[in-house]
């Protein structure tokens, strides 16, 4: 009895804390389209999500491509199949590749500070002050951070594409022989608005997955410096968990 007890009280907290995420989430994206509208809060956080994370999301995916471009080269060529590598770089940038390591990365980089920003927030008692001087800290703090995270992570993916099949173009091309034409022209014929389309849905629901888990893990830390310790440490993980599980559901629907 104790032991489904102890089941039952799991159970029940994760499914108390699951509700109270998405009314979080909720009320700060209902915030974000209502009056007054902070637009250099929004520039500000897409500067710290978006142009901050490009070099480690530029450096990933260059050589992600890369490896990929010598890695497909020698599994194709013992099928007489070179000049398909394009479009297996491409395509496996762009369908997968691309969304889950980009999110991956901003994640890393910007999921954990967030997380630590709302934190120490917190602590230093800026919430109340905020709401002191009649001023919502979800619409000023999260809201901007969400939709921020909304518009960054598709640019991001977009780039991280490009940069990874030029890593690919630039080994398996420059340094492997095979022939340009072949890689670029296959890649142009096989490449679908289906695929980037796929990769646009997916980066946007990473975005915003990413913002939820790292505001909602800040907004509900314990206001001491251990508390925010670990919820930056359980945002990195569970936002990587959940980018791997959302990304299998995604691609179920979409193929």
């Amino acid at each position: 009895m104790e032991i489904a007890a102890s089941l039952g009280r799991f159970t029940l907290y994760r499914i108390q804390v699951l509700g109270r995420s998405g009314i979080f989430i909720f009320t700060a994206i209902l915030q974000a389209f209502l009056p007054p509208f902070r637009i250099s809060r929004l520039v500000k956080e897409i500067e710290f999500i978006g142009s901050k994370s490009f070099l480690i999301v530029f450096v990933t995916a260059l050589f992600t491509g890369m490896v990929l471009g010598l890695q497909g080269y020698y599994s194709l060529s013992q099928f007489g199949a070179e000049a398909a590598l394009g479009v297996m770089v491409a395509l496996s940038i762009i369908r997968e590749l691309g969304p889950v390591l980009c999110a991956l990365m901003v994640s890393g980089r910007a999921g954990s500070a967030i997380t630590a920003e709302i934190g120490i927030m917190k602590i230093t008692d800026q919430f109340p002050a905020l709401e002191m001087m009649a001023v919502d800290p979800l619409k000023y703090v999260v809201s901007p951070k969400v939709v921020a995270g909304i518009i960054s992570l598709p640019l991001l993916t977009a780039f991280f594409d490009l940069i990874g099949i030029a890593g690919g173009y630039l080994v398996g091309v420059n340094l492997l022989g095979v022939s340009e034409g072949a890689y670029i022209g296959k890649l142009a014929t096989a490449v679908t608005f289906r695929d980037i389309y796929g990769g646009i849905i997916k980066s946007l629901c990473f975005g915003l997955l990413i913002t939820w888990i790292a505001t909602f893990m800040g907004y509900t830390a314990e206001a001491t410096t251990e508390g925010v310790s670990r919820a930056t440490t359980n945002t990195v993980v569970l936002t990587a968990l959940s980018i791997l599980i959302v990304d299998y559901i995604l691609t179920s629907l979409l193929l």
